[in-house]
């Protein structure tokens, strides 16, 4: 049975220790972050000179970002996906709670992004 207050639980190596977990992975890989923020960045220093064309490049800067994290969203959710559906019924409820943790934290993250 599906025990709500242990899945929001720390892990129990992480009580153990008292330490935090680490801050969670970024959903963009550096070089596509490190590309988005260029292109805002040269939106922001073009602005005074040209702004039409500054507001096109945030504007694509802002597209781009939407489109890696849907990419990398995806992909996240296919690889989690992955790791309980084809299971066998007898998958030990460890496993099936920790997957239930990876989509609540995915999902939190996105909430409070």
């Amino acid at each position: 049975m599906y025990d709500q207050t242990r899945a929001q639980q720390p892990s129990d190596q992480d009580r153990h220790t008292g330490r935090r977990s680490a801050a969670p992975e970024a959903l963009l890989p550096p070089a596509e972050r490190d590309a988005v923020l260029d292109r805002l960045r040269k939106a922001i220093n073009t602005f005074a000179d040209t702004p039409h064309e500054a507001l096109e490049e945030a504007e694509g800067a802002f597209d781009d970002a939407a489109a890696h994290l849907a990419n990398a969203l995806a992909e996240q959710r296919r690889v989690l996906h992955e790791s309980w559906r084809d299971q066998d019924p007898e998958t030990h409820a460890e496993e099936l709670r920790l997957a239930l943790r990876q989509y609540r934290e995915i999902t939190q993250r996105l909430i409070r992004a």
